[in-house]
């Protein structure tokens, strides 16, 4: 009893400490590792300069894990690019690049957990990444991992972030864990793909990303 009360303690904290736009953000203790997690769903993005990691689980989804190396902060997001009927017909990756559409939602992403990362103290020259996800793992969208392992290894050679490490495509849905205090990164494969819920997730979020405006253009200040 004094273990959970301490435990929730923990994350109590946590919360009051955790900018107002992640409040609504799933943190829970874990025992094993003695820490406080938050776990982001599609479409979210999380970031903290506290010694917080941030859990996932990812299927056709990407997840860009970037942190500011020498301040020890950082955050994740999980996205998915959009593909319209049009857009399936008009992509060639090798002389047009992604359809506009599709490349601004992207961008919205990963600018939205950069900026944050800036606002918060951190330096674009000491920012690194590493990134996950993009399995075939959508039947009836077979190529979607791909275009979002594209898009975001694309984005980060542009903005000129390294990338020190990366687990992308296959067919397997995978569990990520990043701490951005560390940088440290924590990948385990999902071998049962019976279950169907990571999908049945991800093409929830593939209806809503479909039916929602598109956010305005976000820049990287």
């Amino acid at each position: 009893m004094v273990l959970n009360r301490t435990n929730n303690i923990h994350v109590e904290q946590c919360l009051k400490d955790c900018l107002p736009e992640f409040s609504h953000i799933n943190h829970y203790w874990d025992n094993k590792r003695e820490q406080v997690i938050a776990k982001i769903m599609p479409g979210e993005f999380y970031m903290t300069k506290d010694s917080v990691a941030i859990a996932t689980t990812l299927g056709s989804c990407v997840s860009a894990c970037i942190w500011d190396e020498i301040n020890g902060m950082g955050g994740m997001n999980h996205f998915m690019l959009p593909l319209t009927e049009k857009e399936a017909h008009e992509v060639d990756w090798g002389q047009r690049g992604m359809a506009s559409d599709a490349t601004r939602y992207g961008n919205f992403a990963m600018e939205h957990l950069i900026n944050m990362i800036l606002k918060s103290g951190g330096r674009k020259v000491n920012l690194r990444a590493k990134v996950f996800g993009g399995g075939k793992v959508l039947k009836q969208m077979s190529d979607v991992g791909d275009r979002n392992i594209r898009f975001v290894l694309k984005y980060l050679e542009d903005e000129n972030i390294e990338v020190e490490n990366s687990d992308l495509g296959s067919f397997y849905p995978r569990k990520i864990l990043f701490e951005p205090s560390s940088g440290r990164a924590f990948v385990k494969t999902i071998d049962n793909l019976h279950n169907d819920t990571i999908s049945r997730r991800e093409n929830d979020y593939r209806s809503r990303i479909y039916q929602a405006p598109l956010e305005g253009d976000v820049e990287i200040f």
